[in-house]
């Protein structure tokens, strides 16, 4: 997978951003039934209001967002509705699957599926974005997306994989995707809940996070009405649909793969105390199911979507290691590390040849 090192003020990350998705945002993603039935939308009340709460709340974002249709040669009504496409409608082809834990070594260990479109699948990177003015991070990204809302870690060792949940109640208020992207500026793992938690929001995210020296996993579902908050006590498989009891009586739509996946990670973790990179990587592998796999390539998928990556994250107290996989399940794609120390100075990869 191309691994792009961006760098700049927030328009300039935005227009380095949108010439990497340039390409594909003409030629694959405008002809998908997807960005058809959201570039539907783009002169709606609704997407004014989404943009209005954006501008006043996340300035620096917002110019991102400008200089990401600049990039895309693209209007920006276009771009910011394909960036609302969880707020604009409660299903999407965003899937994805999560597994979290300790190794038996004590190392926090984190993984996920990023499952999405799949004519986006060589046209899907990962991103270093070095802020003139900000916080660093690396992120997997779509074109014609801003980073955050799939899997990426920050300078300062925070981890935040997502998964898309399909909530049918989607109130005024930010973007999902917003919110994600405005958890990879901060510092601690607090602060990346309270960006989560208590801004209000339209649509809904699980986000499994965790910060290199910290002991804690935290499981996060949230949507427009309701956020909750667990800390992992052993293990942690989500797919992607409200699993937690506060939020039982969320009304949402649970795909057949959404919830056949969901039963087959609660079954290979039930006897899991530790899990390890081999176990992670092997459980995000998994078909058993021929119909409603884990690991998702069908053309036929019923959810259309497919996994386009899948990473591991091993947690240290100063450092976090990224391994990324895709269709060689064997050998590992792309590896980064972030020392937190040294403030992400020596991130790097390694091409599969």
């Amino acid at each position: 997978m191309n691994f792009l090192t961006i760098t700049g003020s927030p328009q300039e990350i935005g227009t380095q951003l949108g010439r990497a998705g340039q390409q594909a945002w003409h030629q694959v993603l405008v002809h998908t039934p997807l960005w058809q039935r959201v570039m539907e939308q783009q002169n709606s009340a609704e997407l004014n209001e989404l943009a209005r709460c954006v501008e006043l709340t996340f300035p620096d974002i917002w110019q991102e967002l400008q200089g990401l249709a600049v990039g895309l040669n693209a209007p920006f009504k276009q771009v910011f509705a394909w960036n609302c496409r969880g707020d604009l409608f409660s299903s999407t082809s965003d899937g994805c699957t999560s597994l979290a834990g300790w190794t038996e070594t004590g190392e926090l260990i984190l993984a996920h599926n990023e499952d999405g479109l799949p004519e986006l699948y060589d046209s899907s990177f990962l991103v270093n974005v070095i802020p003139t003015h900000g916080v660093e991070f690396v992120s997997f990204a779509y074109p014609g997306s801003l980073c955050g809302h799939t899997f990426s870690v920050n300078r300062y060792g925070i981890v935040n994989i997502v998964n898309n949940i399909r909530a049918h109640e989607r109130p005024q208020g930010l973007p999902r995707q917003i919110l994600a992207r405005a958890a990879l500026n901060v510092t601690s793992l607090d602060n990346a809940i309270a960006v989560l938690r208590e801004s209000p929001r339209s649509g809904a995210f699980h986000h499994t996070l965790a910060q290199a020296g910290d002991p804690r996993i935290i499981s996060l579902e949230a949507t427009g009405t309701n956020c909750s908050v667990e800390e992992v006590e052993r293990v942690l498989g989500h797919a992607n649909h409200l699993i937690h009891p506060a939020l039982s009586k969320i009304a949402q739509k649970i795909t057949d793969s959404s919830a056949a996946r969901q039963s087959r990670i609660d079954q290979q973790l039930s006897e899991q105390d530790f899990l390890s990179k081999k176990l992670m990587l092997t459980f995000l592998s998994d078909q058993y199911d021929k119909t409603l796999p884990i690991y998702r390539q069908s053309p036929q998928d019923p959810d259309q979507e497919n996994t386009l990556a899948t990473a591991i994250f091993i947690l240290s107290a100063v450092q976090v290691h990224c391994e990324v996989y895709r269709k060689d399940r064997i050998n590992t794609e792309n590896r980064y590390t972030i020392n937190t120390d040294i403030h992400c100075e020596n991130v790097a990869q390694d091409q599969a040849s």
